[in-house]
């Protein structure tokens, strides 16, 4: 990436307004025409979502992205999408074991709801707030039920089975931190009570230490900051094997998406653990210690983005894919989502941008020069994001954030040219994400409370 350290958030203000036009206008589009009979939306094809089966990870992202149209806006209309969808169709969610994108469907949709009831932008209705308290209770549970454990520790394990840590599910814990923060267990045989917040915590540490790499000779490819999509283990004796990968090129390169949900995940982490009380985790490690783990981690994958992402800060889907090397020095020239080579995915940039922004404001007192750095990194994405060639201005096409993919080794994205990279379409989690950027962005903007999912919880002024 290039970075300008004279690029201002104000910058922001006119494309945030023409975004979230647009952003209206999408949601309206999808509700119009989808069936949800079919399964939730989970990318375009020709401009219009369609259903991918293999899990149910992205109909949150959908409710949810109607929920924080109405906090950017106040227009009632989406609410009431938001609202009735998650009481008619997020309830098998909320029970679902086979997943582990808990925080994905249920924090996006019950989460933003109790959030939005906390914050005073809806009505405070005692019922209504009970139902998704309790519904964000029974969520945590279920999602710290995919437990495998291993020495030291233990994680959510994804949905290929016991021996699988994705590095996704690292912002997917937010379930666990809500349900515990609500004051809930999740109670196993013999009644025996399992700390959810401590889940949390071994699965995100178990994530920093497996998932991401730091320079220290684990392997040959270990390149401090480099992600692996998934680390795999003997569920006999728990000890870690090796990198893989489902959806990047191998588990010896970086698939951005991966990358950037450790970013995001870290980000968010790290701001909400002033809000946790220290003594329901300490019997695992000591809030300092976690703190400086968490910070490592953090900086180590956001520089590593920087440096492995072309200058206007939108990344190619893994930065080990074998095409790249026929692009001459694309890093050092704007991302080109029509290439004939690799594809980009900007959805990877839509979920980054916030994480670089959070860990820089976490970083503000303790490292400004740093801080800043993040943060200007952010904000060069949303600037990019929120522009053409990717934001998406043609009234037809359903998505929001252009050029996204979803499975470049299976083929599954749409190519509109069969001589080029797939591009020109969009992704549930990619448009959510955008949106949620564009809170994060409006309320630092206009001195508004800071947006974080805590805030369903203790919001933060």
């Amino acid at each position: 990436m290039k970075l300008n350290s004279e690029i201002t958030i104000n910058e922001l203000k006119s494309p945030l307004e023409q975004f979230w036009k647009l952003s209206g206008q999408k949601i309206e589009l999808i509700e119009k025409s989808f069936d949800p009979s079919k399964g939730a939306p989970v990318f375009t094809e020709k401009g219009v979502y369609v259903t991918r089966g293999w899990t149910e990870w992205t109909q949150g992202f959908q409710y949810g992205s109607a929920l924080l149209q109405f906090d950017a806006t106040g227009d009632e209309k989406f609410l009431k999408i938001g609202r009735e969808n998650t009481l008619h169709k997020m309830a098998p969610h909320l029970t679902h074991t086979g997943v582990h994108d808990h925080g994905f469907n249920n924090v996006s949709t019950y989460g933003n709801l109790l959030r939005l009831m906390k914050e005073g932008k809806i009505t405070n209705n005692e019922w209504e707030k009970n139902f998704y308290e309790i519904s964000l209770k029974v969520s945590g549970a279920i999602q710290a039920m995919r437990w495998t454990s291993i020495p030291g520790g233990g994680y959510i394990y994804s949905f290929n089975g016991p021996h699988s840590l994705f590095v996704d599910t690292i912002r997917s814990c937010r379930a666990l931190v809500v349900s515990h923060a609500l004051g809930h267990v999740l109670q196993g045989e013999n009644d025996k009570r399992i700390s959810l917040i401590q889940r949390a915590i071994q699965h995100i540490l178990s994530t920093i230490r497996y998932n991401i790499f730091y320079g220290k000779g684990r392997d040959s490819y270990d390149i401090p900051g480099r992600t692996a999509h998934e680390a795999i283990f003997n569920t006999n004796d728990g000890n870690y094997r090796c990198p893989n990968s489902q959806q990047g090129y191998t588990g010896f390169s970086t698939w951005t998406r991966g990358l950037a949900w450790a970013v995001c995940g870290l980000g968010e982490t790290l701001e909400v653990l002033d809000q946790i009380d220290e003594r329901d985790y300490a019997i695992l490690i000591s809030k300092k210690a976690l703190i400086e783990e968490l910070v490592t981690a953090a900086k180590a994958t956001a520089d590593f983005y920087i440096a492995n992402t072309p200058t206007d800060g939108i990344p190619y889907w893994d930065t080990g894919a074998p095409g790249l090397s026929k692009m001459g020095d694309y890093l050092n020239q704007t991302s080109d989502p029509y290439n004939e080579f690799e594809p980009i995915d900007s959805s990877a940039a839509c979920i980054t941008a916030q994480g670089l922004i959070r860990i820089g404001n976490f970083l503000k007192s303790s490292e400004p020069e740093v801080s800043k750095k993040y943060i200007s990194a952010g904000l060069l994405v949303a600037k990019s994001l929120f522009s053409e060639p990717y934001l998406s201005t043609e009234k037809s096409h359903q998505g929001l954030i252009l050029h996204s993919i979803y499975h470049q080794p299976n083929g599954w994205d749409y190519k509109p040219d069969p001589d080029k990279a797939p591009y020109g379409e969009s992704s549930m989690w990619g448009d959510y994400h955008a949106r949620e950027l564009a809170v994060v962005l409006q309320r630092i903007l206009n001195d508004e409370p800071y947006y974080s999912y805590f805030n369903c919880i203790h919001p933060i002024s």
